[in-house]
């Protein structure tokens, strides 16, 4: 299970959510875990319309690393025909019951890393693919030649993602508290060698770094909290086995423990930083005739 795989089944497991996309908090929807579903349907639905219109059923989507198959699901709703992908095994048994659901209409499920599509298959056969948060994990020199061959000429390409900014690497307090994400400005030279013209580039980081401040104050107000008067209930009451499980784990995942707690336990992860070293973008690139 991955990091990504991970945090997915955590989310639902926790917070009852289907999507380990950020929500989109827009001016009249309160911060807070009971608006956390209405912001992540508005992120969907953002994505979603900027889709080709579903007419007569005959608009063929791919969602591109489409987790639990939430947005796939909605697409099928919608009337489009669509197929979805995703590596992990988990993540696709989840989908395949989602797919139960629609058994009137024709829907695959590929399950691989888009590297292993199998083009000949769907050799022009989109009219759109869709990446949700996923366009980080797929090299984009590898992206871009295999969806040229299975996006129809004047097809659309929908990417809403992060990307790190010009300050990336630059040292300061937070730098590296947030990975992934392609690095923007690589993105428009790659973008410039493949036969796509770019036609919207909407900067929504705005509305979706209140998920960072949200994280962060559970992190920091809730969970540190939690876990010192566990520390200490522990250390006091037993310390022999406290020692001894804290030497296993310092052992074993000492380093990623660090890392983790460098990440999210350092008071860095915050929205201010969020927004100096990602942009979070929807992105629409047509295919060229």
């Amino acid at each position: 299970m991955n990091s990504k795989e991970l945090g997915l089944v955590l989310g639902q497991q926790l917070l009852g959510v289907d999507d380990l996309h950020y929500g989109l908090w827009t001016d009249d929807l309160p911060l807070g875990f009971s608006n956390l579903a209405e912001a992540q349907q508005r992120y969907t639905d953002q994505i979603i319309n900027a889709l080709p219109a579903a007419e007569g059923g005959e608009t063929k989507v791919i969602d591109i690393g489409c987790g639990t198959g939430h947005i796939l699901s909605q697409l099928l709703d919608r009337g489009f025909v669509a197929d979805g992908l995703v590596p992990a095994p988990k993540l696709a048994e989840q989908v395949r019951q989602r797919l139960a659901a629609h058994g009137d209409k024709p829907a695959r499920l590929f399950e691989s890393t888009f590297e292993q599509f199998p083009i000949d298959e769907r050799r022009a056969y989109y009219d759109a693919a869709l990446f949700s948060e996923s366009y980080q994990y797929i090299p984009m020199s590898a992206s871009f030649p295999i969806l040229a061959q299975i996006i129809k000429p004047g097809g659309l390409v929908v990417i809403c993602d992060f990307f790190k900014t010009e300050h990336a690497g630059d040292g300061q307090p937070g730098d590296k508290s947030f990975g992934g994400g392609h690095k923007l400005h690589q993105f428009y030279t790659e973008l410039g060698k493949h036969p796509f013209s770019l036609l919207k580039d909407i900067d929504i980081t705005r509305q979706v770094s209140p998920n960072i401040k949200l994280l962060d104050e559970t992190l920091m107000l809730r969970l540190v909290p939690a876990g010192q008067t566990l520390d200490r209930y522990l250390r006091e009451n037993y310390p022999r086995t406290w020692r001894l499980i804290k030497a296993v784990f310092k052992m074993f995942f000492g380093r990623k423990i660090e890392k983790q707690k460098y990440k999210y336990f350092t008071g860095h992860r915050t929205q201010a930083v969020f927004e100096r070293y990602k942009t979070y973008r929807l992105l629409v690139l047509q295919r060229d005739a």
